[in-house]
């Protein structure tokens, strides 16, 4: 009997490259990069910009490279940089915004995710009292870690008061095109809200590797020098710069397909024994659930791994599933049937 295929829903950070990437991969036309002269690249950079909104755009290896790139861009080192505690930048960027930009980090206690321009107001450095640390920089999540949405209205109160007051707005747009999903609207009408945005090509796109930087001309500009200041200078990169095309083209298209997996697949684990699913969170991909105290986590692993599925263990007591395009819907019954039997 064959082996059944292994079903990983760790993240859809472990999404593989269709078979039209692939292909993609190995007709793409290369240049060097760093002379400026791939036309993939350039090409994946024109449509990137124009999608999100922007003026240009820079082709980068990591979302974490991103952001941490447009920290550096945007900051002087000492300022302060404003954003939610439980934001990416905070908790898994390796504290890279102190090494790399030289900045300190001013955090908010965020409403699942949501940062009140009433907070923020109260954060910013106004004024020119020679003991201050100047902000820097304000930045936005959406979607967020948490796996909700962002409404509009709340990234423009941010946006309106930044501008008042001539802060830039930088948006962690890793799962942007999910966020516009939910919302119902375009990419654009997300991006306006934030001066740059960086977007993954990586995650629930499934590109093999990059992201995406975004936002003014001279902004970019002062970015692609400081890319290759850290080292992300890339020579014959239209190889990963082909799939990153199709990832903003062909694979935008049925995210909605993982976002309705998603509802089925919380709908179902709160059916189960020993599981609180918090289905009101289920915005895009994620569903993330608690764990009941008498439910044996050591056991529910192992039969999971017997079963041939990969999933992180519960962080105090909350697990996250996610959903992307190799989890269809037998897939799904796998997983949901290796739960129940491992509960029952």
């Amino acid at each position: 009997m064959p082996e059944l295929p292994i079903i990983d829903v760790r993240s859809d950070t472990v999404t593989h490259p269709t078979r039209a990437m692939r292909e993609a991969m190995l007709d793409a036309e290369v240049g060097d990069d760093v002379y400026g002269d791939d036309p993939t690249v350039q090409r994946l950079e024109l449509l990137a910009a124009e999608v999100l909104g922007k003026e240009a755009a820079l082709f980068v290896p990591t979302g974490n490279f991103g952001n941490q790139l447009a920290l550096f861009t945007h900051c002087d080192r000492g300022d302060e940089v404003i954003l939610g505690d439980d934001c990416h930048i905070v908790w898994h960027e390796t504290g890279g915004a102190a090494v790399i930009a030289g900045v300190q980090l001013r955090t908010i206690e965020s409403d699942n995710g949501v940062l009140r321009a009433e907070q923020v107001a109260k954060r910013l450095r106004v004024g020119s009292d020679i003991h201050w640390p100047k902000t820097g920089l304000i930045c936005l999540e959406n979607a967020h870690s948490n796996g909700r949405v962002i409404p509009l209205a709340a990234m423009a109160e941010v946006a309106a008061l930044a501008r008042r007051h001539h802060v830039p707005v930088h948006l962690d747009g890793a799962r942007v095109f999910n966020a516009a999903v939910h919302l119902g609207c375009e990419v654009r009408d997300i991006t306006q809200h934030a001066d740059t945005v960086m977007c993954c090509l990586s995650k629930g796109l499934a590109a093999p590797v990059g992201s995406i930087l975004a936002g003014p001309a001279e902004f970019i500009a002062r970015a692609r020098r400081n890319r290759k200041l850290l080292g992300g200078g890339m020579r014959q990169v239209g190889v990963l710069a082909a799939p990153g095309l199709l990832a903003l083209t062909e694979m935008v298209a049925r995210l909605p397909e993982d976002h309705a997996r998603a509802q089925r697949l919380a709908e179902r684990l709160a059916a189960l024994p020993g599981l609180s699913v918090e289905r009101s969170d289920v915005h895009i991909n994620m569903v993330w659930f608690e764990l009941a105290p008498e439910v044996d986590v050591a056991r529910l692993m192992a039969a999971l791994t017997a079963a041939g599925i990969k999933a992180n263990p519960p962080e105090d007591g909350r697990m996250r599933l996610v959903t992307h395009w190799q989890i269809d819907d037998a897939a799904l019954d796998r997983l949901i049937g290796a739960f129940a039997a491992a509960l029952a």
